[in-house]
């Protein structure tokens, strides 16, 4: 995870450094530090957030430095602990994003020659590295020491005799390079980089780039030159800000509706897609490939395409997924990652093209590393999102695989013209469903605070509503540290009954489909259990209302799209039970917004 931010331009670092940092705290917030070079390395770093690094920071107003926020992997928490690192002699600094794998051996044979150690971290070996790899050019050094290094890594690296560049190298964590006039960025992600440009360049797997003033040179690890596009980002520094919201995530639930029009537009009525033709190709299956909230969105996929393609479709943890057998059959490859980043969904990817099978990427962010990894993409259009817990990729990714399953239903002849009209009439009509979701807070808050003293609380669904369920118990425990589980509704009799209290609330997610009445009765299982019940039904359900306790209500809506608004609900009342708890909800502990490791 971590995040890693560089400067080097006419203006004072220091400042650009932190203000970018702050924008990537979302990618682990244990420790944070920066280097500053003028006429001396000036280096400071805290454990805690950035805020505490504030209290910190030295007058030092030169004109290039580096900086990073961490997420712990190696070393728990601490001031010695936190990055940048700095060689024997302390004329090199270094910032590190991701894993080391051969630290052990490479730190033994340093100190066998006499380099000293202070910290217990894995990045610390590589600094030193460098150091003794370093012969009058920075650039060589870090090649050099990259071809020692097995894992993952995204590095910037400076020198006090350098004062004119950053090296930065790259590969399998993200790094991206930021162009401005007379002064250049690097990244981890895009929106450390919005307020100062929106010129880019992504750099790619096992490259190096020499970032100075006036240009960006590039070259692979074996030292043979790179060209690289310029990418322009459609993005804007305002999609980055609160908005006048309290919380990130708060404004990124109510951005929704227009999340979910953004990623309709152009692609319906003629649902063409633009993803190389795979809706048109014919498979005997379907494999869907994610992790966390994107694994939940691949379950309501495999319920949504298998209705709308009649196709099998297996879901999968993308850390299972590469180490299980390679089958005989082929399946459509659907690998599904917000951030296009994640560590296990892009080992899964080239471990399903190694095995010959299609591959197609869900993803929000362009040029990110799942996008050369896959035959073709499709974007989920959600724009940036910085609460760590997912709320507005998740439903965007669901729009993708409606949109995926009705182009496949209507190539293979599953979907009547009829049908096909009618989803797509409902996709459209999904926004304003959002929307009356949104305008119904005040109901959900009032939940929220019946909720907000509960130790554990159980989600309960069926059909297409068992992921929602297991989303929605997911936003509750990562935001407001309520153990929460989701369970298909069935399932509770086989076990999970015997937890059920007058002090346990189970919240059960039950639309008027081919369900409903079973819904019905596993909320007369849970009631004469004494549970509390909070039911989620459509407008106007009397007869779920008499047989819960607390009931909220969404929009008319065709049962295969209501878990759209339903996980609206869901996330505005794990939203306001966290906000009632006092928990820190856009940066919740141990967590991180992008997971770059396995």
């Amino acid at each position: 995870m971590c995040g890693i931010v560089g400067y080097i331009g006419n203006r004072q670092a220091l400042p650009i450094l932190v203000e970018s940092l702050k924008r990537l705290e979302y990618r682990g917030y244990d420790s944070a530090g920066v280097s500053v070079i003028d006429r001396e390395l000036f280096n400071s770093k805290a454990a805690g957030r950035i805020t505490e690094l504030e209290k910190r920071l030295p007058d030092a107003p030169g004109r290039m430095g580096i900086a990073h926020t961490r997420w712990a992997t190696h070393g728990r928490p601490s001031d010695r602990n936190a990055h940048p690192f700095t060689d024997c002699s302390g004329r090199i600094s270094l910032v590190h994003n991701g894993i080391i794998e051969n630290h052990r051996e490479l730190r033994a044979g340093l100190e066998s020659r006499g380099h000293r150690f202070t910290s217990e971290t894995d990045t610390e070996t590589v600094v030193h590295l460098v150091e003794e790899n370093y012969k009058g050019d920075l650039r060589a050094a870090v090649s050099e020491t990259v071809r020692h290094l097995r894992g993952s890594l995204a590095l910037a690296v400076v020198h006090l005799s350098e004062p004119d560049r950053i090296v930065v190298a790259r590969d399998e964590s993200p790094l991206v390079i930021g162009l401005g006039q007379d002064e250049n960025f690097v990244a981890s992600d895009l929106p450390a980089l919005l307020k100062y440009t929106r010129r880019v360049i992504y750099l790619q797997n096992r490259e190096v780039a020499v970032i100075r003033r006036d240009g960006v040179g590039l070259e692979s690890f074996e030292g043979e030159p790179v060209e690289r596009d310029i990418a322009t980002v459609d993005w804007s520094p305002e999609d980055t800000e609160k908005g006048g919201y309290q919380h990130f995530m708060l404004k990124e639930i109510y951005e929704q509706p227009r999340a979910i029009l953004e990623s309709l537009i152009g692609r319906i009525p003629g649902l063409e897609l633009d993803i190389g033709g795979i809706d048109k190709e014919d498979f005997d299956s379907v494999k869907i490939v994610a992790c966390g909230t994107s694994f939940h969105a691949g379950l309501v996929g495999k319920y949504v395409l298998e209705q709308l393609t009649g196709l099998p479709v297996i879901v999968e943890a993308a850390s299972e997924y590469r180490y299980s057998a390679n089958t005989r059959y082929s399946p459509l490859m659907v690998l599904v990652s917000q951030s296009g980043e994640s560590a296990d969904t892009l080992q899964a990817a080239r471990e399903a093209r190694r095995r010959g099978s299609r591959t197609l990427a869900i993803t929000n962010v362009v040029g990110s590393s799942i996008t050369r990894e896959v035959d073709s993409v499709l974007y989920t259009r959600a724009g940036p999102e910085i609460g760590v817990a997912a709320t507005k990729t998740f439903t965007s990714q669901l729009i993708a695989l409606y949109l995926l399953g009705m182009a496949m239903g209507k190539h293979r002849g599953t979907l009547l013209p009829s049908q096909l009209q009618e989803l797509i009439d409902g996709l459209r009509k999904l926004p304003r469903d959002v929307q009356s979701v949104l305008d119904n807070r005040g109901a959900i808050k009032l939940t929220a605070e019946w909720m907000a003293q509960a130790r554990d609380v159980f989600f309960i669904g069926r059909n297409v509503h068992y992921p929602t369920a297991l989303e929605g118990a997911l936003k509750l425990k990562e935001i407001s540290y309520i153990h929460a589980e989701g369970l298909p509704a069935g399932e509770l009799k086989h076990g999970p009954n015997a937890l059920l209290t007058a002090e346990t609330p189970v919240v059960a997610i039950a639309i008027r489909d081919h369900t409903y009445d079973k819904m019905l009765s596993n909320i007369g299982e849970v009631s004469a259990r004494s549970a509390p019940v909070i039911a989620i039904g459509l407008e106007n359900d009397r007869e779920l209302k008499k047989a819960s306790d607390l009931t909220l209500y969404v929009p008319e809506v065709r049962p295969v799209l209501s878990p759209v608004p339903v996980i609206t609900t869901l996330q505005l009342l794990a939203y306001h039970v966290a906000l009632i708890r006092g928990c820190e909800i856009d940066k919740p502990r141990n967590l991180a917004k992008s997971v770059t490791v396995e």
